[in-house]
Order: C-alpha cells, then sequence, then structure tokens
C-alpha cells in the first residue's frame, strides 16, 4: 500500500482529517516524566496510543528529535507506530532541501531508517533536488508551497515569469510535471485560507497538509471550506502544541485525548459532519 492509499484509508477508517503533530519540548513535559532518559518517546507514545483513534496521521518534527540527541527514540516511536497503529500514516517533518546526491542520502533517512510513509521537502532547488524522493514510489513527498509563517510571503508571492505568485507556480509544478506517480501532495498553512482555496483550484484533489490551526489560530471552518477536495476530504490539518501541552498535570493523557477528539469534531462540523457545535480548543 503506497502513502496515498494508505492515507485515504486513514480519512475514512477514522473519519477524520486531523493529523497530530509531534514537537516534543521536554520543559514540558508532565513531571512524571522527569528525568527519565526515554522521556521523549514515552511522551510521543502516549500521545499517540490515546490520540490515534481521532487522527488521520501522524507528523514528528524531527528537530526537537535530532536537538534532543533522541533520534534513537526517534527510530524506536516510528517502529511503535508501525507495530501498534499500522493504519495510521507517518509524515517525517524534514523540510530537506539539498541538491541530489545529498538529497539521496535525506530520502534514505526518512524513509529507511525511520521508515516514514512521507516526508516534507523544500522545492527552492527544482526538480533534481525531489527526484531522489520520487524515487521511492511507494512514498509521500510533501512539498512547501504556502506556509503558515508571516516571512513566507516574503519569498512565496514573488511573481514568476508568467506573472503567478511563487507558491501557486510551486502548486503547479507538482500538480502538472512531479507527481506522475500520484505520490506528491502540498504544504499549504491555514493562517491563509484564500491561498488554501487556490491551490486547490490549481492541483484538484492532490492532499494537502494544513499547519496552523490550533496555537497558530488558523480557522478550522475556513480551512475546512477552502482545502476540501471533490470528496470532502484531501486535507491533513495539522495541530501540535495544543494537544500535546492540553495539560500538564496528571491528566495530561486524558487532556491529550479530549482536545484530538474535539478537533477532529471541529473539523468534521465545518465538512457538514457530526454536531453543529463542535469547537476546537
Amino acid at each position: 500500500m503506497n502513502f496515498t492509499q494508505k492515507l485515504e484509508h486513514a480519512w475514512a477508517g477514522t473519519d477524520s482529517m486531523l493529523t497530530i503533530g509531534l514537537d516534543p519540548d521536554p520543559q514540558r513535559f508532565p513531571a512524571e516524566l522527569s528525568g527519565r532518559p526515554d522521556a521523549i518517546y514515552e511522551f510521543c507514545r502516549a500521545i499517540i496510543d490515546v490520540t490515534a483513534p481521532y487522527a488521520c496521521a501522524v507528523k514528528p518534527q524531527i528537530a526537537y528529535f535530532s536537538a534532543a540527541r533522541a533520534e534513537e527514540q526517534l527510530e524506536a516511536l516510528c517502529a511503535y507506530i508501525h507495530d501498534e497503529h499500522p493504519g495510521l500514516p507517518i509524515i517525517l517533518d524534514a523540510k530537506r532541501g539539498d541538491i541530489g546526491s545529498t538529497a539521496e542520502q535525506y530520502a534514505r533517512e526518512a524513509f529507511e531508517r525511520y521508515e516514514a510513509d512521507a516526508v516534507t521537502v523544500s522545492p527552492y532547488l527544482g526538480y533534481d533536488s525531489l527526484e531522489p524522493y520520487l524515487a521511492w514510489r511507494t512514498k509521500g513527498v510533501i512539498v512547501l508551497c504556502r506556509t503558515s509563517n508571516k516571512g513566507g510571503s516574503d519569498l512565496q508571492f514573488v511573481e514568476s515569469r508568467d506573472g503567478v505568485p511563487l507558491y501557486l507556480h510551486v502548486a503547479g509544478l507538482a500538480a502538472d510535471q512531479w507527481n506522475t506517480h500520484g505520490q506528491c501532495a502540498l504544504v499549504v498553512g491555514a493562517t491563509f485560507p484564500e491561498e488554501i482555496a487556490k491551490v486547490r483550484a490549481r492541483v484538484g484533489d492532490m492532499p494537502l497538509l494544513i499547519p496552523g490551526i490550533g496555537a497558530q489560530g488558523g480557522d478550522i471552518p475556513a480551512t475546512v471550506r477552502a482545502g476540501r477536495d471533490s470528496k470532502g476530504t484531501g486535507m491533513m490539518i495539522n495541530s501540535s502544541r495544543a494537544i500535546l501541552y492540553a495539560s500538564g498535570g496528571d491528566d495530561w493523557r486524558e487532556a491529550a485525548a479530549h482536545a484530538a477528539r474535539i478537533t477532529r469534531d471541529a473539523i468534521n462540523a465545518a465538512n457538514g459532519k457530526g454536531p453543529d457545535n463542535a469547537i476546537a480548543r
């Protein structure tokens, strides 16, 4: 089963377009994990166990692991997800972007070492920097397009030769040239719903990874209206800190599960499913 198929199964199986972002910050961990050498693994494992019923994917951010010298804990975590939650796609959020020979090694890191189902990449160096990832035809290649940070406009709104903003030019390249094996997706931030709609119109039913709800303040109804595909799905809507750190007390597992459930319900309500008054925290 390739990444796109696995994602489609997850959308249907969990009735969810919520992605759980794993940005583990030991300074925010509950007291019971204090001083444990495997604290990052144990925190993330517990979060995955309680939130998996409400999620279509999980997205570990590699910087949080590597900065803490916890790459082996990330390896173990990915293996745990494959064993205990085999239907949950793993998106390695690495935002890699380098020349071909180096990109080959980054691709091996993502798909061999961590056994990720997909990886985020930067398109700034062009097709030859993406080709090593695309060679893994069963894996997802999620291309940065319109990012959720304020400074993204510094480059992403620059007009290309045909007068199209760079982010839409990237979307067009992904849809028309790079997605020959149906493995591409795009990163488009929830903080810019108008741009989400433009990207969706340009790329059809290509999956979109949408960060920016929760702590970043993205509007869920606006995001869903702009980003859903012709089947009413098509999105991996990411929330990280609002779920991971819903509570710093002894109830941190229950609080994370509750935050994930109400966020999933809020997404579904915006999509015409479930209770109309679902509200994400």
